[in-house]
């Protein structure tokens, strides 16, 4: 029995499996992306009509020294009847706390709420949540800037559908002078839009964008508002949501602009709290998924549990070929080259096919840079797939070891280069 195992063409399954798994999913987001973009995008939606309910913008805030003023002077500007803004400072070390309150004297409809120490954003969202006078909570970041009419577009579906529990909103980036900065604009219209829009189609999502949600409050009490300690507080609400049979509702409409890491220091942090994040979240609620009326979660489930498989796959793919350069293997183990084959262009070629059809979908939230998208973003899997490996390889034991509920806490982020801006 063991010699039939260890005879069998163990290579040629793991190159089987790390080729035809990013390949399958590419098709099914490019279907499902195209189909939700036929039903929802293809002709131009008529603009949101004014409700009478009222909208709660939260705006957790830790160290935002640099960027608070402009973002609650976007978030001011929001063509909504009925809105507050609620900034929650965070027990923020900086001159936060003061700029917040020289804009509440400016602001009417300004609100602050202070924290004498560092909770983390779930906290601080929740906070504002309970502090906030309306039923429908718009939930940003301290450092991004709310389109307008995003409001209007994401009261819809909360106002319209009683049995939608929370909207996501769709984040564009703003610094684009750097290599890093360009290929992440492609990949939030290329891969983060197209995901989105097929997992919706087909279900459920993965997760709400942290930087830019809108949420029911009811059912958010209902779940027990954020977990404190979850890493990423945005995947585990919405898993929270679904699970309690909350839709979930992706709005590509509501913008947001949004800065995003430029170096490989600030990315790797960000990626690797994306990944652990996941990953907590996964081993959380994986042992109540087997019930039939959460049905609908097991695609996202099997996807992520697949995905973390495919990265140790490709890790050991790439260890087996290294360790062959110096030392003697067995012949079934030995992989003679990482370059692409056949099934590498034809790989290749899906990838090109899946970022033409995203951002062509998308291109109306991005003006004319469909071109320049399109030229930097066939490099996205030469190095953010390799990224992704390795954040999930290392989340993986920091989630294992991770002390049990221990307060998740944020630190500032790298936010980028901010001369070079494109506009």
């Amino acid at each position: 029995m063991m010699n039939w195992f260890l005879g069998l063409p163990w290579i040629d399954i793991l190159f089987g499996f790390a080729f035809f798994y990013p390949l399958a999913m590419a098709w099914v987001w490019v279907v499902g992306g195209l189909w939700f973009f036929w039903k929802r995008e293809r002709k131009a939606q008529p603009f949101p009509q004014l409700f009478d309910e009222g909208c709660s913008i939260i705006i957790p805030c830790f160290n935002e020294e640099a960027q608070v003023r402009e973002t609650i002077r976007y978030a001011m500007q929001s063509q909504y009847p009925k809105f507050e803004v609620i900034a929650v400072n965070d027990g923020s070390t900086d001159m936060t706390a003061e700029i917040l309150n020289e804009l509440a004297e400016q602001y009417v409809k300004l609100r602050v709420v202070h924290l004498a120490e560092n909770q983390g954003k779930a906290y601080a969202l929740r906070s504002g949540a309970l502090v906030s006078q309306y039923e429908y909570l718009l939930c940003i970041d301290g450092d991004a800037l709310l389109h307008p009419h995003t409001a209007l577009w994401m009261m819809q579906p909360l106002v319209q559908h009683p049995r939608v529990g929370a909207v996501t909103g769709n984040p564009r980036i703003l610094n684009r002078s750097g290599m890093l900065g360009k290929l992440q604009v492609g990949e939030f219209s290329s891969i983060i839009g197209i995901v989105k829009r097929a997992q919706r189609t087909y279900g459920r999502l993965f997760t709400v964008s942290g930087v830019i949600a809108g949420f029911r409050k009811t059912a958010l009490h209902r779940v027990g508002f954020w977990s404190e300690d979850m890493i990423t507080e945005d995947i585990d609400i919405s898993w929270k949501l679904q699970f309690d049979h909350w839709d979930i509702q992706y709005v590509p409409q509501a913008l947001c602009y949004i800065y995003m890491p430029e170096t490989f220091r600030g990315l790797w942090k960000q990626r690797l709290r994306w990944a652990q994040g996941g990953l907590e979240v996964l081993f959380h609620y994986v042992p109540k998924m087997f019930k039939w009326r959460l049905r609908r979660m097991w695609p996202v489930m099997l996807e992520t549990l697949t995905s973390i498989v495919w990265a140790y796959v490709i890790l050991l793919i790439i260890v087996l070929f290294f360790a062959g350069l110096f030392v003697p293997i067995p012949a079934q183990w030995y992989i003679h080259t990482l370059l692409p084959q056949w099934y590498g262009a034809l790989l290749g070629i899906t990838c090109i096919v899946q970022f033409g059809v995203s951002l062509y979908i998308d291109k109306r939230y991005d003006g004319d840079r469909f071109i320049r998208n399109y030229i930097w973003i066939i490099w996205y899997p030469i190095f953010f797939w390799l990224l992704s490996v390795f954040t999930t390889v290392f989340a993986l034991p920091k989630t294992l070891f991770k002390k049990p509920k221990q307060r998740a806490r944020w630190i500032s982020p790298d936010r980028g280069f901010r001369g070079g801006n494109e506009k």
